[in-house]
């Protein structure tokens, strides 16, 4: 999988591809990742790539030409699966979405800035508008950065065991069950014994039962 990043801070997202899993992936050519500084797109002074917005209002526009010359440049070299707005009124990411854009080959990815983008880009370029909350932040670098931790790790080969992401909450709409480790007593807090037991089985069965459980509780909707 290839992804590319249309940014105006490039250097914010360098430590998460830099580090763990995702730089693993990298490194082991599974995965590309390259980031796109939307200010070399653009011929007007101090790089300018903003502008105010048509109508008046408080905040600044993304222009429309810089994005459409980095898209166009990047579409010169290949095909893209999906050309991704980050927009915190977009569709929210949960692991269904992850899990499908994890098959794909090439995507772009837009960060967005200010008040967002000129809708103009939405409407032409955009092939799907993502969100990783409802709630806003200073720009869509931290949004992307989730979006491709999301996507990656689910890539055959990324993780060191590929079932590990298979039993992930959300996984068919269920939250993880709890886990445990050594020692299996600690300060008078004792593991469940069917977990000591080696009773694969049972112990199957006592998960998906812990899993039903806790979603019941805790996440309710997810059962709907």
């Amino acid at each position: 999988m290839r992804i590319d990043i249309i940014t105006v801070l490039p250097e914010l997202l360098k430590s998460p591809f830099e580090a763990s899993i995702l730089k693993r992936a990298i490194e082991k050519g599974i995965v590309e990742v390259h980031t796109h500084n939307l200010r070399d797109y653009t011929d007007l002074s101090y790089n300018q790539i903003d502008d105010y917005q048509f109508g008046g209002g408080a905040g600044m526009v993304m222009m429309i030409e810089p994005i459409d010359k980095c898209i166009t440049a990047l579409k010169q070299s290949r095909d893209y699966d999906e050309i991704i707005y980050m927009t915190p009124d977009g569709e929210t990411l949960n692991q269904k979405i992850a899990n499908s854009m994890s098959l794909l080959n090439n995507v772009i990815i837009l960060c967005g800035h200010y008040k967002g983008v000129d809708q103009r880009v939405r409407d032409a370029f955009i092939t799907r508008e993502i969100s990783i909350g409802d709630y806003v932040l200073s720009g869509g670098e931290l949004g992307a950065a989730v979006l491709c931790d999301a996507i990656i790790r689910l890539i055959p080969g990324v993780l060191s065991n590929e079932t590990s992401a298979l039993t992930d909450t959300f996984q068919d709409n269920l939250l993880a069950p709890p886990v445990y480790t050594r020692p299996a007593e600690y300060k008078g807090m004792k593991v469940p014994e069917i977990l000591l037991s080696g009773n694969f089985p049972k112990i199957e069965k006592w998960r998906e039962d812990q899993a039903q459980e806790r979603t019941e509780r805790l996440r309710p909707d997810l059962l709907k």
